[in-house]
């Protein structure tokens, strides 16, 4: 049976969930409002083994769903962004994951502002706080950002420095980040493109399995 929280994110952040066989393109206003970040996501997908839905901004949906029957597939994902839009925007596919019990590992680091100095732009983004290992020196080495898309589902960001990889950071990032966004009564989900086999690992060593579900979209460059 389907977590409750993450059944309810998927349906408050796609518009539905779930649907019958095969793909569903379902119109929501969140497609034409700022994300997160500020800024738009006009196209986002999860596929579970039984449905997929697209959400797409409400004007678009007609133009999305005759665009699903002209090109099925793999066809699709490339001319998705004109058709909701954004032909400047750039698109993603890759694995879509989440956890109800993060693998027991010792915390990491410590939650910070994002406006502390030493920080990466990307951790910069978040409005709240963000996760940060710094070595003794106080110098940055990996950090994790929570993107929280709605009250039930909270999208974990990792990144590690390229002199601290090998060291299991980011890992341990991810699994203590995952027990606050339970502890705040959402599902932590990670999503990663099919082919960073680094990323996936870190999955699977954090505690979020693949389930055989997948996701794609169309995002601001």
């Amino acid at each position: 049976m389907l977590d409750r929280r993450l059944f309810l994110h998927l349906a408050t952040w796609l518009g539905q969930w779930p649907a019958g066989p095969g793909l569903h393109v379902v119109r929501s206003h969140r497609r034409a409002r700022p994300a997160w970040d500020g800024r738009l996501r006009p196209a986002v997908a999860v596929a579970s083994p039984e449905c997929a839905i697209l959400s797409v901004p409400p004007d678009r949906a007609g133009v999305v769903r005759d665009l699903v029957r002209e090109r099925p597939g793999e066809r699709l994902l490339p001319a998705l962004p004109s058709a909701v839009g954004t032909p400047d925007f750039i698109t993603h596919a890759g694995l879509f994951r989440w956890s109800t019990a993060p693998a027991p590992l010792p915390d990491a680091g410590e939650w910070v502002a994002p406006t502390t100095p030493g920080l990466p732009p990307w951790l910069r983004l978040f409005e709240r706080d963000v996760l940060v290992v710094r070595d003794a020196d106080g110098a940055y080495l990996a950090g994790a950002g929570i993107k929280r898309h709605d009250a039930y589902g909270h999208e974990l960001a990792v990144g590690t420095a390229p002199a601290a990889r090998g060291r299991g950071l980011a890992r341990r990032l991810v699994a203590q980040a995952a027990r606050r966004v339970l502890d705040e009564g959402a599902i932590p989900t990670y999503l990663h493109n099919h082919d960073n086999r680094a990323s996936a690992r870190v999955a699977e060593a954090a505690g979020f399995p693949d389930r055989g579900w997948t996701s794609y979209g169309v995002f601001p460059r």
